[in-house]
């Protein structure tokens, strides 16, 4: 017999003993009943029969053994797409996943071979079922692994959002205590309070912008017309004040008029002078410099130190990348790999590009912003 036909006639065997297994992926499936135990292994079945059932040219067999399987017909989502979808979201693990589906491939071959006993099976049946077995599993992990991206940024989202009322509240009760003056005692562990509370904000303004870009949301921006020769030494200001040891120049050329999220921008900026100073050579200044043209400003930073290695400058700008700290920071700074990634995130919000060229003479970070640009959307 076919293997097309003996899956359709013995389909219930092969349910049981799917349910049976999928039984044993605990903790997830200990309180599952057999509907869900079985979810969409019928229908995942019937579209391995459906494959068997269908002509196929060695050119179509080559298309699918590099991942060019046939497409959803009339369906927003497969069978098993949408079996790894409730899979996720009922706490399977994604190698539970995989391993339901080595044990429906081997069930279904055991249950055929003894079936044609003593005929020899058709090998062709067995290569074509072995391809359709492998197109449904990158169909479910693909799927499984964008839920669960999804649903941890949602809840790193959500703990961010959730955290700034606690973290707030105690920014205000350590500055209400620095302006008490009670003390050189209560005013160092009120500035300490306020140093630790102030680094616990950043670290969750980048975790939320993190967020933001994974769920597709880009980085929020509300543009304006503002001076950014203002805007940027405002930012210069603060930073010689959490880094008084180190040198920080700010140059302005040209016109600093233009249409953009100036408090965006002066992130931006610390971040890249953050970088700046955490990997570049201590007894040398950090250079911010701002020069433009009639239709784009570019801003430049720069340090002298060690060159960045070609491989790290290549992925400098993914997240949760770091290079090896050269430099002790002050404890002010928090980090979490996210600095650059989210510098990036900002100019491509301005609709701008960020470049970086490092080599053992100075490494430059270098923003080319459009001066307007109205399809900034405001509040995005």
């Amino acid at each position: 017999m076919r293997l097309a036909d003996f899956i359709v006639r013995d389909m219930e065997p092969i349910l049981e003993q799917w349910e049976a297994f999928a039984a044993t992926l605990l903790p997830a499936a200990a309180n599952m009943e057999s509907l869900a135990l079985r979810d969409h292994a019928r229908s995942i079945l019937l579209a391995v029969v459906q494959d068997l059932r269908t002509s196929q040219t060695r050119e179509a067999q080559r298309e699918k053994s590099l991942g060019g399987g046939p497409g959803t017909i009339d369906a927003t989502e497969t069978a098993a797409q949408t079996h790894a979808l409730l899979r996720a979201r009922a706490g399977f693990n994604i190698n539970q996943l995989a391993a339901e589906y080595r044990a429906l491939r081997a069930s279904v071959l055991r249950l055929w071979m003894d079936d044609c006993a003593p005929e020899a099976p058709d090998l062709d049946d067995v290569v074509r079922f072995n391809e359709a077995i492998d197109q449904a599993i990158a169909e479910s992990v693909g799927f499984f692994s964008a839920q669960v991206d999804q649903s941890r940024n949602l809840l790193l989202g959500m703990l961010g959002h959730d955290m700034r009322g606690p973290l707030q509240a105690i920014l205000a009760t350590a500055s209400y205590l620095a302006r008490l003056n009670d003390g050189e005692r209560v005013s160092v562990a009120a500035a300490r309070l306020i140093r630790s509370g102030e680094r616990m904000q950043a670290l969750l303004d980048d975790l939320t912008d993190f967020n933001r870009t994974n769920l597709g949301l880009g980085i929020k921006v509300i543009p304006a017309s503002i001076n950014l020769a203002d805007v940027l030494a405002e930012e210069v200001d603060e930073l010689r004040a959490i880094f008084p040891d180190r040198r920080i120049e700010l140059h302005v050329s040209d016109d600093p008029q233009g249409v953009w999220d100036g408090r965006r921008l002066q992130q931006l900026l610390g971040n890249l002078v953050f970088n700046a100073i955490k990997y570049g050579a201590q007894d040398t200044p950090v250079r911010v410099t701002l020069t433009g043209d009639v239709t784009h400003v570019r801003l430049d930073v720069s340090n002298r130190g060690p060159a960045i290695e070609s491989t790290v400058l290549a992925q400098i700008f993914n997240p949760l990348t770091r290079g090896a700290d050269r430099q002790g920071v002050h404890e002010t700074a928090g980090n979490l790999g996210l600095g650059l990634y989210i510098a990036s995130e900002i100019a491509k919000a301005h609709h701008g590009v960020i470049e970086a060229r490092s080599d053992e003479t100075e490494t430059n970070f270098s923003v080319t912003l459009p001066r307007a640009n109205e399809t900034v959307e405001p509040g995005r």
